[in-house]
């Protein structure tokens, strides 16, 4: 039987008054009197709101994703922004994707601000995250909110918070509002009532505005019109990029679009779909389904706030196979250096960006043509970071993180599916019209830089000691580092929780120009790199391998691949057991 502190209890007691609406009291004291353990899950803590925001389950409850919790995270926001911002009046714009309540949340957000004093501009139907982050620049606003839970589950929903340069808060910002936040004592303290004065509609000018950015930044408009042929598949997997992504495709001259029509539903049930994540092959299987009958070049698929996509290629056997975030990566970087140098665009202040966990391939490309590269951490806004520390000084030709988020240029400051699944259809374009497919630019690449196999593992301790299980892991590999994996020496140790790097074969340590963060990188005699980073929230490290070795050909691709696979599963052994 399910028990049930006082101190619980007492804290839901307001959540059982007249502090709230009726429905809630209702759906709580149902909880309460029939299934204690769901009661005590959405009650037992506070959902966290940290460095990204809050993402959850939605559902009654402090550790839950509802109207309450929602509008805490809103008045300390909004405190936060009234300190930053004294004696003006202050502009915020929010967005929300396709999942359940997602609009609602956005009204709630837009009420909350206003009742603050705080100027609305909110979309009036769902737009993707970049458009957001577009938004806020473009507006001139202070902030930014985007309700969304990315690729999670059809049961969550999220709050993800922007600042003034459109990026992903960051600190000291991320650290105040949390602050700020955290001193909202309850559903008492936040201001309600709506000023309707205050909250406006986001016009169209904004969205054409941003594909108007999206004409220039194209490279090969040329080779689109000749290459009028090629076939398109586009899933939005019933999330946001349905409402932009075949706009854009078919404004820039792509005509020959084929619409999943099934998954072009926004639906927050994601009824096609166990998981809408592009990075799982389900869900793009009825894109490649309809490719494969209609034999269609290439297969572009986004999430549901169309921050990311995945795609897919026809192979040498023409065949359609699906490439990973760091071959996508790795394609749009040095398409957008070769097509700029072509062209006479660079001016010399160019440069890349990716994060430590992303493929060394991108770095090896840059350097090759004399471009600096910078490395962040995990997660985009540390690249919008690198963006903003540079503007006005140095140009972000384009860069990105191998879970399927990428950039070029700089009018967005987070990671782009819309702008990302043209500049792939450009890059396609131009393969085509230059008698090659972008399998074969890979394979092309690989010759000329060597072969980066890349693979993510991860793995999750379930029960109450799973975190300390891996808190352990860490320390493990921390005092008793591996000297060797896979047959080739571990040269190199980057401890990124000290921001420091140990030679093994000097003994020199040298600093690392990133901040704290619990990761491990193990770097191998041969070029290949094995990383550790354990979650923040969740009993759950991920390993991420990334093998190089010289490039046997596009004739012998697969069975060198496979064999990398056979290394990397002994490499797991090693460092997982």
């Amino acid at each position: 039987m399910t028990q049930i502190s006082q101190e619980i209890l007492d804290k839901a007691a307001s959540w059982m008054s007249n502090d709230v609406d009726a429905q809630t009291q209702a759906e709580v004291k149902a909880l309460l009197e029939n299934d204690p353990k769901l009661f005590l899950e959405s009650f037992y803590t506070d959902l966290d709101f940290g460095t990204g925001g809050l993402r959850g389950i939605m559902g009654v409850g402090t550790n839950r994703i509802n109207k309450y919790t929602i509008g805490i995270a809103t008045q300390g926001l909004a405190n936060y922004i009234k300190k930053q911002f004294p004696n003006q009046t202050s502009k915020v714009a929010i967005a929300y994707d396709s999942r359940n309540q997602s609009s609602f949340f956005a009204q709630v957000t837009a009420d909350v601000l206003s009742a603050n004093g705080i100027e609305v501009h909110l979309f009036s139907e769902l737009r993707p995250t970049p458009l957001l982050s577009f938004a806020v620049r473009e507006l001139g606003c202070q902030s930014g909110v985007v309700i969304t839970a990315s690729h999670n589950p059809k049961e969550y929903n999220g709050y993800k918070v922007y600042w003034e340069d459109g990026a992903q808060v960051l600190p000291p910002h991320d650290k105040g509002i949390i602050q700020e936040v955290r001193a909202v004592k309850g559903v008492t303290d936040v201001k309600w009532e709506a000023n309707a004065s205050l909250i406006h509609a986001i016009s169209d000018d904004v969205e054409n505005a941003y594909l108007q950015k999206l004409n220039d930044i194209i490279l090969s408009k040329e080779e689109i019109k000749s290459a009028n042929n090629l076939k398109v598949v586009y899933t939005s997997i019933h999330g946001t990029g349905i409402t932009m992504v075949p706009k854009a495709l078919n404004a820039l001259g792509f005509a020959n679009v084929l619409i999943v029509e099934s998954q072009a539903v926004a639906d927050g049930n994601f009824p096609t779909v166990h998981s809408p994540n592009p990075e799982e092959k389900e869900a793009l299987q009825l894109a490649l389904d309809l490719a494969k009958a209609e034999n269609a070049d290439l297969v572009l698929g986004t999430d549901p706030d169309a921050d990311r996509v995945g795609i897919a290629v026809r192979d040498d056997r023409g065949e359609l196979i699906l490439l990973n975030g760091n071959q996508t990566g790795s394609l749009l970087v040095y398409y957008q250096i070769m097509r700029r140098n072509q062209k006479g665009m660079m001016k010399g202040n160019e440069y890349v960006a990716k994060t430590i966990v992303t493929t060394d391939l991108i770095e090896d490309i840059a350097r090759e043509h004399g471009i600096p590269w910078y490395d962040t951490l995990t997660g985009f806004k540390y690249i919008a970071g690198v963006m903003r520390e540079k503007e006005g000084k140095e140009f972000f030709i384009g860069g990105g993180e191998e879970s399927y988020g990428y950039l070029v240029g700089e009018f967005v400051r987070d990671k782009d599916a819309v702008l990302s699944s043209v500049v792939i259809a450009e890059m396609a374009a131009w393969a085509s019209a230059h008698g090659l497919s972008l399998y074969e630019m890979l394979m092309n690449i690989y010759d000329q830089y060597g072969l980066y196999h890349e693979e993510l593992v991860s793995i999750t301790i379930k029960g109450m000691d799973g975190v300390e299980k891996i808190k352990q892991m860490m320390i493990d590999l921390r005092t008793n580092p591996p000297k060797e994996l896979g047959g080739s020496a571990v040269v190199e140790i980057r401890d990124i929780s000290n921001s420091s790097a140990k030679n093994l074969v000097t003994g020199e340590t040298r600093a690392l120009d990133l901040p704290s963060s619990n990761v491990l990188q193990f770097v191998l005699a041969d070029g290949s790199k094995i990383s550790a980073r354990p979650s923040g929230t969740e009993p759950k490290i991920k390993f991420y391998f990334s093998i190089k070795e010289k490039f046997e050909g596009k004739a012998n691709y697969r069975t060198q691949v496979s064999r990398i696979k056979d290394r990397i599963n002994a490499i797991k052994e090693q460092v997982v057991n």
